[in-house]
């Protein structure tokens, strides 16, 4: 389902997305960030603050999908794209399919909670009503250093 690919005119989005991941680090939140695009729009960012909300839902992704309902007053996402540092875990796979994201691109992969490419494979499912184009591995290792790098220094 993902397709690997070198897009270069995306690096601007992932880029965001990776300063919202280490935004998220310096809160001291696992570094993921999230950015959702319209175009050349920039609707919404998004990064983990699961801990600092004391609410299991606030990932990043959950975060950026409220924050572009709320710029277009809609709950579809209809048209938009979104960039993610880490592959969405299930309940962000299935908040993409209710808001109709047309596209996600990630970075890292998550073989222990992923559910694009591992796991469930939300999108695969026949009980999946949407399923955006997926487009993994962008900046794979850099994501996946990002994360490495702030378990170890956690259990320091």
């Amino acid at each position: 389902m993902s397709q690997k690919s070198d897009i270069s005119a995306m690096n601007s989005p992932m880029e965001l997305a990776f300063a919202e991941a280490r935004a998220a680090a310096g809160r001291g939140e696992v570094p993921v960030g999230a950015v959702i695009m319209r175009g050349s729009e920039v609707l919404a960012r998004g990064s983990n603050r699961i801990m600092e909300l004391k609410d299991p839902t606030a990932h990043a992704e959950i975060m950026a999908i409220r924050a572009a309902s709320a710029a277009l007053g809609s709950e579809r996402l209809i048209g938009c794209d979104l960039y993610v540092t880490l592959e969405p875990c299930a309940m962000c796979a299935g908040a993409l399919s209710l808001a109709r994201v047309r596209r996600l691109y990630f970075a890292a992969s998550d073989p222990k909670g992923g559910a694009v490419e591992h796991g469930p494979r939300f999108f695969s499912q026949s009980t999946c009503h949407h399923a955006p184009d997926v487009y993994g591995g962008l900046r794979e290792s850099e994501a996946a250093q990002m994360l490495r790098d702030f378990f170890t220094d956690k259990r320091g």
